[in-house]
């Protein structure tokens, strides 16, 4: 095959792509492959320019035994590491002398490594959560077989914590059900119409015994028209119980907290009419670096806090994915010492 013809061939490829001949150099190269390993490779002999081991390798493997192998390939764009899916594939009666050839084509699969590595993440993050209370429940168990099985005081303490921690697993894998069940319907936006306004104040009514044990008080500020839209009821009374509940529990020392419903001709999230419920406390805050992560799974800014009040690590998470599936946003302000504001932006 004349050069001129494998070259347009190998232009044509739409991932980086080389191909290398029995001379052990690079005879054509696509504009793909320039791009990741550098401008001026043809002609060179591959191993200076890939310089990776395993790539060298399973270029060497294909050349000598004419059958496909696969290796990859590692990179960084500038912004982050990349990982590539190296195909390397036997091509007879091209290169010098008609003599063969290897075709390696660069396929980017950072994006399934990231997902794997997010799944390695949340498998660990979840084996954690639910070890510790674990550890703390056969501690009490083998405690109360033994040394406390007549001490009726230690053994109703003991029975008070086991219940405590028995709680925080039924929560934790409540929480895990409501967010695989938010991720398997994001994409479908909910078509039932609703009332904003009379929802919110349904909340906060189920709310108030919690905020009464804190010696706070709860406002609401609504407009007095309804606020329609369309929603899943159940899921956004979720959002706003987690919302509240956390204004609650974290900024609670402010002594107040506040929620406003508005509605905004067009708001530049949703790019047209929207309704936004604020949730404003005026507790200690949030530093800034905390909140781009806030919504990550398992994601605390104050970890030991968050676990003594019995929080999850997911409920920010979850309020997160219902959001999207409304097609809203999600923006959170806070300042330390004055309080923080968590609004909600849903499209009318």
């Amino acid at each position: 095959m004349p050069n001129d013809l494998l070259a347009e061939i190998v232009a044509a490829i739409p991932v980086p792509a080389l191909i290398v001949d029995r001379t052990e150099r690079i005879v054509v190269s696509n504009a793909g492959a320039q791009a990741l390993l550098g401008r001026g490779i043809d002609n060179r002999h591959f191993a200076t320019i890939l310089r990776q081991p395993q790539v060298i390798e399973a270029i060497e493997q294909g050349l000598s035994t004419k059958q496909p192998v696969q290796t990859r390939h590692f990179a960084n764009d500038g912004g982050q590491d990349t990982t590539f899916t190296v195909e390397c594939r036997y091509i007879k009666e091209v290169g010098t002398e008609f003599g063969g050839a290897i075709l390696a084509t660069f396929q980017d699969v950072t994006h399934l490594e990231q997902a794997r590595q997010m799944r390695r993440d949340f498998v660990a993050n979840v084996s954690h959560e639910l070890r510790t209370p674990l550890t703390a429940l056969m501690g009490f168990i083998e405690t109360l077989g033994g040394p406390a099985r007549d001490d009726p005081a230690a053994r109703d303490r003991f029975l008070k914590i086991m219940a405590s921690e028995a709680n925080r697993m039924n929560r934790l894998v409540g929480d895990l059900l409501s967010l695989n069940r938010v991720e398997s319907e994001e994409r479908i936006r909910p078509k039932q119409q609703l009332e904003l306004t009379e929802l919110v104040q349904s909340t906060l009514t189920s709310l108030r015994p919690l905020a009464d044990e804190a010696d706070l008080s709860i406002t609401l500020s609504a407009p007095d028209n309804p606020v329609l839209l369309n929603g899943d009821s159940d899921q956004l009374r979720q959002v706003f119980t987690n919302l509240v509940e956390n204004a609650i529990k974290y900024g609670g020392s402010g002594g107040s907290v506040e929620v406003v419903v508005t509605k905004s001709e067009r708001d530049a999230s949703t790019r047209g009419p929207a309704a936004l419920v604020q949730v404003i406390d005026k507790g200690p805050g949030i530093d800034s670096m905390h909140l781009p992560r806030l919504t990550e799974r398992f994601y605390r800014a104050d970890s030991h806090r968050s676990r003594e009040l019995g929080g999850t690590g997911l409920g920010l998470a979850i309020v997160k994915h219902i959001v999207n599936r409304h097609r809203g946003r999600l923006r959170v302000e806070s300042e330390l010492g004055v309080g923080s504001v968590f609004t909600v932006v849903l499209p009318l």
